[in-house]
């Protein structure tokens, strides 16, 4: 709203320093200013109505340090970071702008249904929650739609050198062509491409086409891509948001993973929304995504402020209404930025988080099964419980996780140069 505000300003009255929120890097500084300012200012005010409205943590005595002493904690403080991502990207982004509006939706929708489900833990005293089922419906239906605007938009698409065009597998469809002039003065071909590809770690220029596998067995068959395409975004959405629902068992522990992770993405959109930069690192660009550096500003300086009251020892916990959003979203932007196959190495913690819980789960299943008594491959999962089995203590283990996250994203940046 305020871009539009000063955008008028300038046009109408010619003031000076007006224009200095068509900049982009000007208005993610502020959003990252603005979601701190109402995270720090605000946060106080938010947990002591958590406090009045008695929206207490209840803790299952599993045998851990310091675990009773959480207690009551107030919970559902995810909505603390729903309002200091939205209002700053509303303040500040281009509100037409189709990856603002798809990043609208799936925090509104993730924040909805992560709501719900610590509703019914609170004030149901359900410490079952949501039914899973239905969770993973909500998951899937954003999914859809996620992966229903990336593969039908038109305004979803990328630009590459006529030159490049070979490193585009499958088939694909040219929306709109037109010439650039280098520095040098060479004049090239630029091509608006519409196709669901995406680029491929370690795999030197060549693009993955989702429509690919389909034009192989039949070149009309790839306008039905979105078979491949669509229950693969579905999968990722989901497994992203629950890994990071599952890694929120530590104070800060999730907050600092998700910021760590958002910082990256959103390296990666400032990269990627440069036609020049993205050429000279071989990854695609794509054009109006510069916007969502404005979201990732708000992003990043949400969980930061967030970490500010839920930090050792927590004065508040997200819930489930603030982790399945951080996952949900940290998922779709990696899908909008065309990195999610770079996901399970920049979500690393999520990932180990979530196959801690799948083998712990499945092994001892098939020992129950086959010798009458289950067994465990960790003494508690999730991961980080197994650590806090060990002795060690939670901030330590949440340090480390975040070290492991740090060298996470520098390796995910390393991928790009070993392309």
């Amino acid at each position: 709203m305020l871009y539009y505000l000063f955008e008028y300003i300038e046009q109408q009255f010619g003031l000076a320093g007006a224009g200095v929120f068509q900049f982009l890097s000007f208005r993610a500084a502020a959003a990252v200013i603005i979601s701190l300012v109402i995270s720090l200012l605000f946060g106080g005010k938010i947990i002591a109505l958590l406090h009045r409205l008695q929206v207490g943590e209840t803790v299952r005595d599993l045998g851990l340090a310091g675990q009773k002493e959480k207690q009551g904690t107030p919970t559902m403080g995810g909505i603390l970071i729903l309002a200091a991502i939205l209002i700053p990207t509303l303040l500040l982004a281009k509100l037409e702008n189709i990856y603002i509006l798809l990043m609208f939706v799936v925090t509104i929708w993730m924040g909805i249904i992560g709501g719900v489900d610590d509703y019914i833990k609170v004030f149901k005293k359900d410490k079952g929650g949501l039914k899973a089922r239905s969770k993973v419906f909500g998951q899937v239906i954003l999914g859809l739609i996620v992966g229903a605007v990336m593969f039908f938009s038109n305004d979803v698409f990328v630009r590459i050198d006529k030159a490049n065009e070979a490193n585009i597998t499958g088939p694909y469809e040219v929306i709109n062509e037109s010439f650039r002039v280098t520095d040098n003065g060479e004049k090239r071909k630029i091509l608006d491409i519409k196709a669901p590809i995406t680029n491929i770690p370690f795999v030197k220029q060549i693009q993955f086409n989702y429509a690919a596998p389909l034009a192989l067995l039949k070149v009309a068959w790839a306008k039905y891509a979105w078979i491949i395409y669509i229950p693969f975004i579905i999968i990722i959405v989901t497994a992203v948001s629950n890994g990071a629902n599952i890694t929120d068992g530590l104070d800060g522990l999730a907050t600092g993973v998700s910021a760590i992770v958002g910082l990256t993405l959103g390296i990666f959109i400032y990269i990627s929304g440069n036609y020049i930069t993205a050429s000279y690192l071989n990854i695609l660009h794509i054009p109006n995504i510069g916007e969502l550096f404005v979201y990732v500003g708000a992003f990043v300086g949400a969980c930061i402020g967030f970490l500010w009251h839920n930090s050792y020892p927590a004065k508040v916990f997200m819930g489930d209404t603030g982790s399945l959003a951080l996952g949900g979203i940290i998922a779709t932007l990696a899908i909008i930025v065309r990195k999610e196959l770079l996901l399970p190495i920049l979500c690393g913690i999520f990932l180990i988080e979530n196959l801690s819980v799948i083998l712990q789960v499945s092994y001892f299943k098939y020992t129950r099964k086959k010798y009458g008594e289950g067994r465990r491959i960790f003494k508690m999962s999730p991961l980080h419980h197994h650590y806090q089995k060990l002795g060690m203590h939670e901030t330590k283990i949440v340090t480390r996780f975040w070290i492991i996250s740090v060298l996470l994203a520098v390796l995910t940046f390393v991928t790009v140069k070993l392309q």
